[in-house]
């Protein structure tokens, strides 16, 4: 992710009275939805969500991902272990209530699966309709991610 600058300090988050994976309340931070695999599992989707921006107008650190394209790298540094490096396979918008369950999968191949909201932001409807998905797959190379998100708070 050379020219998309994600830098984002992560933390766990779980689901709302509602249901709905939570979000931090910072935009400068990540949450890895921690009833999932964690980045570096050997299997399964480690979910990473932040905000594209907040209600005072601040830029978030994921508003960054409306940039990243297939073949992307980025890093998440974690404090016990090693960085795991990641390519970009996939972007898609969704509908916000449409999330595919594959994002959320703890068996399988490992992924990184970051997301974050996608316009067309509706105020009167909650806001943003519908979230950017994008897909990472493991990579083996010792070259640097572009993009990073350090692993944890």
């Amino acid at each position: 992710m050379p020219a998309v600058g994600l830098d984002a300090r992560v933390g766990p988050v779980g689901v709302t009275a509602r249901g709905d994976m939570a979000v931090p309340d910072d935009p400068s931070l990540a949450g890895w939805y921690r009833h999932g695999p964690a980045p570096g599992s050997a299997r399964g989707s480690a979910v990473l969500v932040g905000h594209v921006d907040d209600d005072t107008g601040e830029i978030g650190e994921f508003a960054a991902l409306r940039g990243v394209r297939p073949g992307d790298r980025v890093e998440v540094r974690r404090a016990a272990a090693d960085p795991v490096r990641y390519r970009v396979v996939s972007r898609v918008t969704v509908p916000k209530d449409e999330l595919p369950s594959s994002a959320f999968r703890r068996s399988g191949g490992p992924v990184l699966t970051l997301i974050t909201c996608a316009p067309p932001f509706v105020p009167d409807r909650g806001g943003y309709l519908s979230n950017l998905v994008v897909t990472a797959e493991p990579v083996e190379s010792r070259a640097p991610g572009n993009g990073r998100v350090q692993w944890p708070t």
